[in-house]
């Protein structure tokens, strides 16, 4: 009957409990320290620190002063900035070099300034408070002007005023529509834009959060069920800034194993070792480009984890390893559910060993997932984890590099769709319950997953790919948005995911190609797939029962257009690899919203359905059916078509792109370089040829980095690795390059080095490092080839 109308007959419609909040009152007293400032107010305790350059710390307990303590998803932090204080009779002055806090005392309500003296976050009519049951809450004054992107992993559009969402991790199988307030992941933070300038907020609480941004037009309120009121302010005051700030905090992922960036197939389920070779096979055949093949749960006996069907998979480790010398991985996923079985070692030890979750009467937590009646580790303990890493050995003992947890946010069968809240876990030798930690499950079983990999495989990169999470996943894996659907509406909605998972410093991140559930059809398939090109991690996946949608299921037609972009990504992987590494070292998404780089224009602002790659290359797929042109918003500058650089296209206006089912729309910013190279079969294939293609205005200059490593191993954090820097200036007929070592621990694996000149004329002269040079000059697309 929920399902009818019967769901909103008014006799059943129940009003929701008016919970009262405390404000904590007036300032009391006032307590100085060289790197923090702490507040006794009449009715809780404020501690204010700075924990690195334009990051504010605030922190309130209604209980006692805070202590500098924080959760798991905060890295250790830079040297604290010093701070002055001036104490007035109803203000507070908290001054460092890039902010300034003005503390009314009466009540305690906190502004929060940059540098050049505008308000960052304001406190009106309400600041900091809690509630009876244990909730803390913070309100702020919300501009007009003020833009919201973020959140973490959330369906509907990329900016999210006019919207309330919940942190809790759940498993939502469907629907998957902007109703949906709480998908797997869960990542208490957002970045503003407000008249160009951007800020951050982030919340350092693991129980259910609400972010509100709906109620009051006028003020956005955040509220975690019970805690600490923790929050960090990020002061940009660039979109990239705010970005640098919060992974200073949380963390950035290590650069991932090249064959990590490649194509992915997978499916619910491939059942046997014969359908596996069968599918690799297909693929050689057709001369499709192959990274990885994942192994949903029916490769396991029973669902057990850290088994193999023997029936099915009657030597996996050949199977590996002979993918492996084709140059493809196996990726099995591996969930958290260990069977209750007795004969199984795996549960036999961690039962003797104390390592599952239980209840305060030291009874284990039991709960049916796939394998039936199973015991959950308890990843907060370090023994566990510790455990939970060798049990990977399983796994790299075969030859296998990478991992999917799935099913950890943690999901179980039943009406709360998890964990009882009061589980007990002990996180530093402190008992807590699941209500508290539930939200940093699947961060703990990655850290877990990842640390046991790259423990076990001897410096090769390891990779993991997660369905749950929370801030600070980056650090150590991959995240796929879940159990989407073969809709359009799908397709349309992982763009602003992908796009606001990249704002909140996860740079790896994409969605199931071709959608999951439900079935696609060719052309959904091609465009979705034509997408997947640039998005960081490109994988397709599809349920069981569903048709198969491999790139060869639709015919020949779709094959070939499928089989375009597979190599499209594979001859981009330079270029990507370079953003990757960029990533590891700023958390710089490499999928990025239109604001990221043109914050101060108003038409960039709720764009979702274009992107760039990078600061230089712009995408805008097709997202609806039987389309074969699109709108298009080009920003300020001079724009080339990727496909036809003969048409070049001023910016500052929409443009209508043309988009037949073989075109991806894809525009080069002027003044810019692209790394291309060959087409290869998988990442590990060696890569013959690099051609950096360059797009220049008449009197334009550009700067260019190329980043190369062995894509394998650790080997580049001990200086081994290659990094060039290429300046390149055009004075009308005359092309110089200026190349320049930046570090050479490395050899690149390319032989050759091919300039690519676009749009010049015939009479172009090209100097590198000061000597002329011999070009080719192409006379239908005006390039000259260096």
């Amino acid at each position: 009957m929920k399902d009818t109308s019967f769901a909103i007959h008014p006799d059943h419609q129940q009003t929701a409990e008016e919970v009262t909040f405390q404000d904590i009152g007036n300032v009391t007293a006032v307590s100085e320290g060289s790197e923090a400032v702490s507040l006794t107010c009449e009715y809780g305790y404020v501690r204010i620190s700075f924990p690195a350059p334009g990051i504010a710390r605030v922190k309130m307990d209604p209980k006692k002063m805070p202590e500098d303590t924080s959760t798991a998803a905060v890295v250790k932090q830079q040297q604290p900035e010093k701070i002055t204080v001036q104490e007035m009779e109803e203000v507070l002055a908290v001054k460092t070099e890039e902010i300034r806090l003005s503390i009314s005392k009466y009540p305690c309500r906190i502004t929060m300034y940059d540098k050049d003296g505008e308000a960052i976050t304001d406190e009106q009519q309400e600041g900091m408070s809690f509630s009876p049951r244990g909730e803390v809450r913070v309100r702020k004054k919300m501009e007009p002007e003020d833009h919201f992107y973020g959140f973490g992993e959330k369906t509907g559009f990329l900016e999210k005023r006019g919207e309330k969402m919940r942190m809790w991790n759940t498993d939502v199988f469907a629907p998957h529509n902007p109703e949906i307030d709480a998908l797997y992941q869960s990542i208490p933070y957002f970045m503003s834009i407000r008249n160009g300038k951007a800020y951050g907020f982030y919340l350092d609480n693991t129980f259910q959060t609400e972010f509100d941004l709906k109620t009051s037009y006028e003020t956005y309120s955040i509220t975690a069920d019970g805690g600490a009121l923790d929050y960090y302010i990020l002061a940009g005051p660039a979109p990239k800034d705010v970005i640098r700030q919060y992974t200073s905090l949380t963390g950035r992922m290590e650069l991932p194993p090249k064959w990590a960036l490649g194509y992915h197939q997978s499916r619910y389920s491939y059942r046997s070792e014969a359908e596996v070779r069968e599918l690799v096979e297909a693929f050689k055949r057709k001369n499709i480009p192959l990274d990885a093949v994942h192994l949903d749960i029916h490769y396991m006996d029973e669902y057990r984890v850290f088994t193999f069907d023997e029936q099915k998979f009657p030597d996996p480790e050949k199977l590996v390893q002979d993918l492996k010398a084709e140059g493809i991985k196996i990726v099995p996923i591996v969930d958290p559910g260990v069977k209750r079985d007795e004969t199984y070692l795996p549960y036999q030890e961690g039962m003797e060993k104390n390592h599952f979750s239980s209840y305060s009467d030291g009874s284990v937590y039991y709960g049916d997932v796939w394998p039936g009646e199973s015991a959950f580790p308890d990843f907060f303990r370090g023994e566990t984890r510790k455990w939970w890493e060798e049990q990977q050995a399983y796994y790299t003992n075969m030859g296998i590099e990478g991992v999917w947890n799935d099913m950890n946010e943690p999901a179980v069968f039943n009406e709360k769709k998890t964990m009882d809240n009061d589980v007990f876990h002990e996180e530093n030798g402190v008992f807590k319950t699941h209500r508290e930690l539930h939200n940093t499950y699947g961060l703990h079983m990655s850290q877990a997953s990842f640390e046991g990999l790259k423990n076990k495989l001897g410096g090769k990169r390891p990779f993991v790919l997660t369905r749950a999470g929370f801030a600070g996943i980056q650090r150590y894996a991959a995240v796929w948005t879940g159990d989407n659907r073969s809709f359009w509406e799908h397709l349309q909605m992982a763009v602003p995911m992908t796009l606001n998972l990249g704002v909140s410093g996860v740079p790896f991140a994409g969605n199931d190609v071709g959608g999951f559930a439900h079935d696609t059809s060719a052309e959904l398939l091609t465009r979705w797939t034509q997408l997947g090109t640039f998005t960081p991690f490109f994988r397709n996946h599809s349920n069981i029962g569903t048709v198969f949608q491999e790139p060869w299921a639709f015919g020949e037609k779709t094959e070939e257009t499928i089989k375009k972009y597979i190599e499209l990504r594979h001859k981009w992987m330079p270029h990507l690899y370079e953003l990757f590494q960029e990533a590891s070292e700023t958390g710089m998404p490499i999928m990025r919203p239109m604001m990221m780089h043109h914050a101060d224009d108003p038409n960039t602002l709720k764009l979702h359905d274009q992107f760039m790659v990078g600061e230089d290359v712009l995408v805008a797929p097709v997202t609806q059916s039987a389309a074969k042109h699109r709108i298009v918003y080009l920003p300020a500058g001079t724009w080339y078509n990727y496909w036809n650089d003969n048409e070049v296209y001023e910016g500052g206006r929409y443009i209508m792109a043309e988009a037949d089912l073989d075109t991806l729309p894809i525009f080069i910013r002027e003044n810019s370089a692209i790394l291309e190279g060959s087409v290869k079969q998988n990442a590990d294939a060696k890569q013959e040829s690099l051609r950096v293609h360059v797009y220049l205005g008449g009197t334009g200059s550009l700067s260019k980095r190329i980043y190369e490593d062995d894509g394998e191993t650790l080997n580049h954090q001990n200086e081994k690795y290659f990094s060039e820097s290429i300046s390149i200036s055009r004075d009308n007929d005359i092309i110089s390059i200026e190349e320049k070592d930046i570090h050479a621990g490395y050899t690149p694996c390319w032989n050759t080095k091919t300039y690519v000149l676009h749009q010049v004329p015939e009479t172009i002269e090209v100097y590198i490092n000061g000597s002329k040079q011999e070009i080719v000059y192409d006379k239908a697309d005006f390039r000259a080839f260096v």
